[in-house]
This record gives C-alpha cells, sequence and structure tokens, in this order.
C-alpha cells in the first residue's frame, strides 16, 4: 500500500510542512470514509458537511472534522461496532491508530449540529512506517468523526464515487440539502466568541455554483434548533430577512481572519465586508 499513499501525497505536491499535514489528513479522512464503506456504515447514514463538499465536491478549501447524519432517528447508535474495522483499514495502509470515544455529549454544543445526543469520537493517527522517512517522529493527527443520531427530515441522499487511495463510493446529502444545512450555520451557528468564516466561504461556493437550497429542509433544521417556531411553513421572504439580518451582525474582518488559513488563495478574501455579503442575497434560490 506505500505507493497508493504515495501516490495520494504526491498528487498534492505539498511544498511545506503545512502542506503536507493537511496532505496527510486527507489521506486518513479517505481512509476512514473507505473503512465505513466496507462495514456498511453508509447503509444507515450520509456524509455531510464542509469535508463531504471537499472529497465529493470539490470545496477549494481544507476542512477538518468529518460529519455523518443518520438517515433515520436512533439515540442508541453507536460507531464503537466500527472501530475494529477502521483499525484494520487504516493499519493496512501502514498507519497505527488508537481510536477514542467521548461518548455521549452532556454539554451545549456551539452548533445546533451537534446536539446533545450526538455521538463524537476522537480518531488518533500516528504514521507508521511506511511515511516515517518523512514525518516527524512526535507527528499527532487528530481527525474528528461526529454522528447526527437525531437528523432533522425531509432531505434527499445520492450515492457518490470516492476514487482515492481505491475506488469505493459514499452516501451523501444532495446538494441543496447540503446547502440547507449550511445556511443553518450561516443564521444560526454560535461558535464560542469567534465568528466561523468557514460557513461564508462555503456559501459564496454554493451560490458560484448555482446550487439551489431545499427550503423545507431548512426549516426543519430552525424547527429542530428552536429557530423557526412559527406555525405556518417557512418562506424565501423569511429566509432573506433573515439572512440579512445576519449578515448586519457579522465581523466579516473576523470571518475572513477565520478562514484564511484553510485557503488557497487568501485574495478570494479581499471582498469580504457587509456590502459584499449583502448583495449576495438576490443570489439565493430555493427548491
Amino acid at each position: 500500500m506505500k505507493t497508493v499513499v504515495q501516490d495520494f501525497i504526491d498528487v498534492r505536491n505539498p511544498r511545506s510542512l503545512q502542506e503536507y499535514d493537511r496532505a496527510l489528513r486527507e489521506l486518513i479522512q479517505h481512509l476512514v470514509l473507505l473503512g465505513l464503506w466496507r462495514a456498511g456504515f453508509f447503509d444507515r447514514a450520509a456524509f455531510y458537511g464542509g469535508t463531504a463538499l471537499r472529497v465529493l465536491h470539490g470545496l477549494p478549501r481544507f476542512s477538518e472534522d468529518i460529519d455523518f447524519s443518520l438517515l433515520d432517528r436512533n439515540p442508541d447508535f453507536s460507531l464503537l461496532p466500527y472501530f475494529s474495522g477502521l483499525r484494520t483499514e487504516l493499519s493496512g495502509f501502514g498507519f497505527e491508530v488508537e481510536i477514542v470515544s467521548s461518548g455521549k455529549l452532556n454539554s451545549p454544543i456551539e452548533s445546533a449540529f451537534v446536539k446533545a445526543n450526538t455521538r463524537h469520537h476522537l480518531l488518533q493517527v500516528q504514521p507508521g512506517a511506511a511515511l516515517a522517512s518523512t514525518v516527524p517522529a512526535n507527528q499527532l493527527l487528530k481527525i474528528k468523526l461526529e454522528v447526527d443520531t437525531d437528523p432533522p427530515g425531509t432531505f434527499d441522499t445520492e450515492v457518490l464515487p470516492v476514487l482515492e487511495p481505491i475506488p469505493f463510493s459514499v452516501r451523501t446529502l444532495s446538494l441543496p440539502d447540503l446547502f440547507a444545512g449550511k445556511m443553518h450555520c450561516v443564521l444560526f451557528r454560535r461558535w464560542k466568541s469567534r465568528v466561523k468564516g468557514r460557513d461564508w466561504y462555503d456559501l459564496i461556493w454554493f451560490l458560484r455554483k448555482r446550487i439551489p437550497l431545499h427550503l423545507a429542509h431548512l426549516e426543519e433544521r430552525m424547527r429542530q434548533s428552536g429557530d423557526w417556531p412559527a406555525d405556518r411553513p417557512l418562506a424565501i421572504e423569511d429566509l432573506l430577512n433573515l439572512y440579512e439580518e445576519r449578515v448586519r451582525q457579522v465581523d466579516f474582518s473576523r470571518a475572513a481572519a477565520d478562514v484564511l488559513p484553510f485557503t488557497q488563495d487568501p485574495r478570494e478574501l479581499d471582498l469580504w465586508n457587509s456590502g459584499f455579503f449583502s448583495a449576495l442575497k438576490d443570489r439565493i434560490q430555493v427548491c
């Protein structure tokens, strides 16, 4: 498997330790997905979030965590039965790993995606002999897996191929539903005292791709998080009003600073201000 691993790294042409670190993290993400696919995980769950956009749709920014949503609510779901398969998969590609479960969360979470009944797992990865010559001896990578065990309804999924490090496939939310999830983050995510600029970066990506937003799925997410208690359906006018209000609240210089380490071209962020994002309102389409 050494050649497969090296090919994965080489094609990304890392020119610094930071770029190499990212390439290695991406490889681990792909291997985790491969291991879960072999174990039948995607019969029960779908891949979503920023890493899904990058792996499956070419989002041009790095994403750290791996997020999944069960297809149906199951508060008793656990990733523990999949640990053995993940270890075997990663070991087969030269990685010695420890997988640690942090169990059920009991504290408030900053995101509506991460709820009290969401399972978190920390995947600690240390390179084995296959990469010992190129990675510092004390290198330690941590990849977080998150499974939403109480998913909001009204979403569609599709099965898409992944070609690296070997061909396999994963189930993922449809792009309009992924956009709805991202819009929910844009409007309501409270990320401690910081602004998560990655949400706004991804918003631009959806608009540039002319992907419509699944309004019914956004409404389901808002009702679940308590952000739409009205006894009528969410309308496009409601969404646009909420968007305008949110734009007025955001410090976009801080948002740009947050996303800067994850982008390939910092010049993309030069336009970031409230006027720029306010003008994007007219680009939002729904389905």
